[in-house]
């Protein structure tokens, strides 16, 4: 059977930011009742790099496979590479390789827009969002498609990367994005917050955060890095996360709220019993939410299938035999 080669600008026509939170909250769904099985990420380090690998299972929808994205410390972002293998979960067969950078900025960002979804408060309007990459988009994108921002407020360390990250934004979506000089300027009123950060000590003071407020941290994947503090996660009503045994060692914040005696592992819950209507999210008005994004395969997967079939619907793609 013809191997599927897709390319980014194959996935970037192919599928929208609405199509990314179908498929991310279709996979919490399947995770939830046993039929989507995750494995954590994988890291083969060598002095020039490292090689991060990542699988899933989507029983239901019929599809397995693995991300494997290799970063050379000499290269800058532009020299990642990063990659998806889809299978038949039946046969096995391989069905298509496709190129994942752009895949990878949807579905994180989606897993924030269902993560507000099921726990910010209703009349939540108020964004901080902390960071002004190019990941930082998709997040706002996806939380402003699950909630009527009225406000964001865009703060990085760099004051040009957060004005052109504010007027961009603005323009693309008709929201009112403002840059601030400050954490402390993002963070008054706001109803939700979000961090998509590489900073390695936390961005503000956990008793800043106000009651009410849901917080997606997404940045940090690694227990060296914390974008929150011990009090920030000490704070938190309910803290979920989307896989259970990946966060006990990739999440830093939770690994450096745990070693400062501010977090009991009881208390973590998957985001996916949410979804699934198993636990209760948001309690009060008053609760204040987290959930700690370390990015997970079954996303992948989930967003790479609706990728694929849509490629075959509308002949999209390169062909290649592969196999006997």
């Amino acid at each position: 059977m013809p191997v599927l080669l897709l390319k980014e600008a194959d996935v970037n026509a192919l599928v929208t930011m609405e199509d990314a939170l179908a498929a991310v909250e279709g996979s919490f769904l399947e995770q939830a009742r046993g039929t989507g099985i995750n494995q954590p990420r994988r890291r083969v380090r060598q002095p020039h790099g490292t090689l991060h690998l990542m699988g899933a299972a989507l029983v239901e929808r019929g599809y397995w496979g693995f991300k494997a994205y290799i970063k050379a410390y000499t290269t800058t972002r532009q020299g990642a590479r990063f990659v998806v293998h889809l299978y038949d979960v039946t046969s096995g067969a391989l069905l298509a390789i496709l190129e994942a950078e752009r895949l990878g900025q949807l579905r994180t960002g989606a897993a924030s827009g269902v993560a507000t979804k099921y726990l910010a408060r209703p009349d939540a309007g108020t964004l901080a969002l902390f960071g002004a990459g190019y990941q930082a988009e998709t997040q706002l994108e996806a939380i402003a498609a699950v909630r009527p921002l009225r406000e964001v407020r865009v703060y990085s360390r760099t004051p040009a990367r957060r004005h052109a990250f504010a007027e961009r934004m603005a323009a693309r979506l008709g929201l009112q994005v403002r840059a601030v000089d400050a954490p402390e300027a993002a963070l008054d009123g706001a109803d939700i917050i979000t961090t998509i950060t590489t900073a390695r000590a936390p961005l503000f003071k956990g008793d800043l955060v106000q009651p009410g407020v849901h917080i997606n941290a997404a940045g940090s994947n690694a227990a060296i890095r914390a974008e929150l503090d011990a009090e920030a996660v000490r704070r938190a009503t309910a803290i979920f996360v989307d896989d259970v045994q990946q966060a006990r060692f990739e999440s830093g914040d939770l690994v450096q709220a745990y070693q400062r005696n501010a977090l009991a592992w009881e208390r973590v819950r998957p985001l996916a019993d949410v979804v699934a209507g198993l636990l209760p999210g948001r309690r009060t008005s008053e609760d204040i939410t987290l959930f700690e994004s370390q990015g997970i395969a079954l996303w992948d997967v989930a967003l790479a299938a609706v990728v694929y079939e849509r490629a075959r619907e509308r002949g999209v793609g390169q062909e290649v035999a592969f196999g006997s």
